[in-house]
């Protein structure tokens, strides 16, 4: 035999070996299991007892089933897709006509048909019991956790029916396509629709959250004084695909809010053009666009010059999904976090028994369970805001703090669980980077850090009742921390004190969500649960890094009952 018969025989042989061992140098170990099959309602202690706490018992089944597709393989696979093949503008036909129509991959329909079918988006007008817009914010934060994108169009259509029902003869006509049960997907005229969707279009490129400088011109177009003409650039066009959409533009009297369909009673497409989609940095799935309204017709809701009155409860309500929207990216990051530590084991032992891996997991848990909380706190408010004024000055105040501080932790809480599962974190099929890539568009959307901030002292203005009702909900844990108490006098202290007030709006706004959420954890969650974040957020040696909770702080007891059990 030859040298090179030789060799050959030699690399076949080995070839027939690697084919045999079947890759035994490639065994997979110590890797944890998909984080799929179990039921994100049933396995979030925070969401249940705060559902129930807050008057919404009877949703129970309705988001034990949410929560049950929400942790499927299909379903996760679904916001996966969702995010890798976004939505594409096709602004002309193949033959050269304008359509400027928005085309998606079919598990953006399927997420959408399931958030419609389940009322997210309409659910506490279609059926205003009490506790529904708590049952409505727990399935948002449920469902926003397989995919947040989606949510934009479902939120503005929950947003969009306080401001129609400023304008009656707008809402009588158009609220019952709204809070249909049923997706109908695309641009028909809307009395042929079995169900519609709002988006809106505020921002313009020289405003910003400056909406008093739209330069949107609005002409009186119709003999009764409720129609327009549109004609101007909006920078940010939210959900472009939607059927109408709530814009502001200057009518002769001033700035006015207006509804402006896609596709006019005829049939006939508006002349609403879209010039681009906005390339994101993360909220891929969702269409955000630019786009120029040329004449478009539109129908005045509200008085001419009021417009900003007649969306503020929308703003709101927006903010309010904001942040339902981050208490879902925080959980969804927690939840990923503990069960790659509680699989994965380093230097001997699980991680999740390592006291600095169990002490990020708890302080990540706390966290996010005080977000948790506070959401379902705002929303029972907004359930009782339109008979008790004391509700109704507590939601005014509490959404906007609210907004600022939760949708900004969100960014670090999911930054610090992508490090727990270090290099594999940053991998995309983590779900990590994505939940990364989603956190800063809710601390942006509905007005960003000092928009907010400086909203919260407008309101302590205008609105000295706000403060008030803010105050006498953390007084309720009155006694029960010293450290707590000493947070709620420093906090009467600053707000006493309008001294640069601008100067020191963020860090009064920090205090004031902090006490706020220890207030409410220190009464509703569980004392390990409470005194860690009392010590942690508010005490003497407060960290600005997750992970440095006192000793003193039962880390295994908050890290188990935030732990997501699969099989």
């Amino acid at each position: 035999m030859t040298t090179t018969q030789q060799t050959s025989a030699a690399q076949g042989a080995a070839q027939d070996a690697i084919s045999r061992d079947d890759f035994a140098t490639h065994e997979v170990f110590n890797q944890p299991p998909p984080l799929v099959d179990y039921n994100l309602f049933e396995q979030d202690a925070a969401l249940r007892e705060g559902v129930a706490r807050e008057g919404a018992g009877w949703a129970t089944e309705r988001l034990r089933e949410i929560g049950a597709v929400a942790g499927s393989e299909e379903a996760i696979a679904w916001g996966e897709q969702a995010n890798r093949y976004p939505p594409e503008l096709h602004t002309h036909d193949r033959y050269g006509h304008r359509i400027d129509e928005v085309s998606f991959h079919p598990v953006w329909h399927e997420l959408m048909r399931r958030a419609v079918g389940w009322g997210l988006h309409a659910a506490p007008w279609r059926d205003p019991q009490p506790g529904a817009h708590v049952a409505r914010a727990a399935g948002f934060l449920l469902w926003s956790q397989v995919e947040a994108g989606h949510g934009c169009p479902i939120s503005m259509t929950y947003a969009a029916i306080p401001a129609l029902r400023v304008e009656q003869s707008v809402a009588a006509e158009w609220e019952p396509r709204f809070t249909s049960l049923e997706y109908d997907f695309g641009l028909r005229a809307p009395q042929t629709k079995r169900g519609l969707l709002c988006g809106m279009g505020m921002t313009e490129k020289q405003g910003g959250s400056d909406v008093r400088a739209n330069t949107t011109r609005a002409i009186p177009d119709s003999a009764d004084g409720t129609g327009y003409r549109l004609t101007g650039h909006k920078w940010f066009c939210s959900a472009p695909m939607c059927d109408a959409f709530l814009v502001l533009a200057q009518a002769p009297g001033g700035l006015t809010c207006f509804l402006l369909p896609r596709v006019l009673p005829d049939g006939t497409r508006n002349h609403l053009f879209i010039q681009r989609l906005k390339d994101k940095l993360g909220n891929r799935s969702n269409a955000s666009s630019e786009i120029e309204l040329r004449a478009a017709w539109a129908i005045r809701v509200g008085e001419e010059g009021r417009g900003v009155r007649t969306i503020i409860e929308m703003v709101n309500s927006t903010r309010l999904d904001c942040i339902a929207g981050s208490a879902a990216l925080m959980r969804q990051a927690l939840a990923q976090a503990i069960h790659h530590a509680a699989h994965r084991a380093a230097f001997g032992k699980p991680l999740i028994d390592q006291p600095l891996m169990t002490s990020v997991l708890a302080d990540l848990a706390i966290e996010s369970e005080a977000a948790t909380t506070l959401l379902l706190r705002l929303a029972a408010a907004r359930d009782h805001a339109a008979t008790d004024p004391g509700e109704a000055a507590l939601l005014r105040l509490g959404v906007a703090l609210g907004k600022f501080w939760v949708c900004k932790r969100a960014e670090a809480l999911v930054a610090e669980a992508m490090e727990c599962l270090g290099g594999a974190g940053y991998i995309e099929e983590s779900i990590l980077p994505r939940l990364y890539r989603e956190a800063p568009v809710n601390a942006i959307w509905e007005g960003s850090g000092n928009v907010i901030a400086l909203d919260v002292l407008r309101a302590i203005h205008r609105e000295p009742e706000s403060a008030e009702a803010l105050l006498a909900e953390i007084a309720l844990a009155n006694g029960a921390s010293a450290t707590l108490d000493a947070a709620a006098d420093r906090l009467r202290r600053e707000l006493a004190d309008p001294t640069d007030a601008e100067t020191c709006a963020r860090r009064v706004v920090e205090l004031m969500a902090l006490t706020l959420q220890a207030s409410l954890l220190a009464r509703h969650a569980p004392t390990a649960v409470a005194d860690a974040f009392i010590a942690a957020r508010l005490g003497e040696h407060r960290s600005l890094s997750f992970g440095a909770l006192p000793a003193s702080a039962d880390t295994r007891a908050i890290v188990e009952r935030a732990r997501p059990q699969v099989g």
